[in-house]
């Protein structure tokens, strides 16, 4: 199938916007892009094209967010659930009704982001839980498979925690980082990229080094509790999608 017009000049918007994520945020908003790039593309063909373009933003935000970046105990108990998250989510694909999955989703999503902003946009911290913390990836990998959307269950985690931005930050780079690991595959085999459109993510490998390192200055510029802000309006946005797709079927 040959794409359009429109699809080669989405294509790098929609990239440059997710790696700008990715710099700014560590990921975990993709789903903000995609819609993007639907417009012109079947979503199922978008989603399959950007994966490996995904898999290129780590290997740039490996250059920001390097290991000392990491919470280290926090992802010993999310990488573990988000394994079995995807392994889930995988099996049962054909079971749930997507929309079903993503109107959940939005509205625990709303219903944190709305906490937050009524409490006056602080951030109190509270004590880590492991049982929590496994809980949270599991559900970040069921929701990224069935509704491209693993990012708030992981934001709702690490974000009460209170952790200094850099840290959140990389901390949230690396476990994407997995969870992108673990998705190409079915990506791909869900919708085999033709000649064109890996010659689509060849034209747009530049704009996954180029976001990144936007985002980067973003990050830099950005104090903590600014960052924090911005990560709780980040969800109100991904809760508002999720809940247009839930009720739109």
């Amino acid at each position: 199938m040959e794409h359009s017009p429109l699809a080669w000049v989405l294509a790098p918007v929609a990239t440059t916007l997710i790696a700008g994520l990715k710099g700014a945020f560590g990921g975990g908003f993709a789903l903000l892009g995609i819609p993007l790039l639907a417009l012109a593309m079947d979503p199922l063909e978008a989603g399959a094209m950007l994966a490996p373009l995904f898999l290129a933003m780590d290997v740039a935000a490996f250059r920001y967010w390097r290991p000392g970046t990491w919470s280290k105990p926090d992802l010993a108990v999310l990488i573990p659930g988000l394994a079995l998250g995807v392994a889930i989510g995988t099996a049962i694909v054909a079971l749930l009704a997507r929309q079903h999955v993503a109107l959940a989703m939005a509205l625990v999503t709303l219903a944190f982001a709305a906490k937050y902003f009524i409490g006056g946009g602080e951030v109190r911290p509270r004590p880590r839980q492991p049982v929590r913390g496994v809980l949270a990836g599991t559900a970040s990998g069921i929701t990224t498979m069935l509704a491209h959307s693993g990012g708030p269950p992981l934001a709702m985690y690490l974000l009460p925690l209170g952790l200094p931005k850099a840290l959140y930050a990389g901390t949230t780079s690396i476990y994407f980082t997995a969870a992108n690991l673990l998705k190409v595959g079915p990506w791909l085999m869900a919708a085999p990229p033709t000649t064109e459109t890996w010659w689509m993510m060849a034209c747009c490998l530049p704009f996954c080094w180029l976001g990144v390192w936007g985002g980067w200055r973003l990050h830099q510029r950005l104090d903590q509790a600014r960052l924090y802000w911005w990560c709780h309006l980040l969800l109100v946005a991904t809760g508002l999608k999720l809940l247009w797709d839930g009720l739109a079927g």
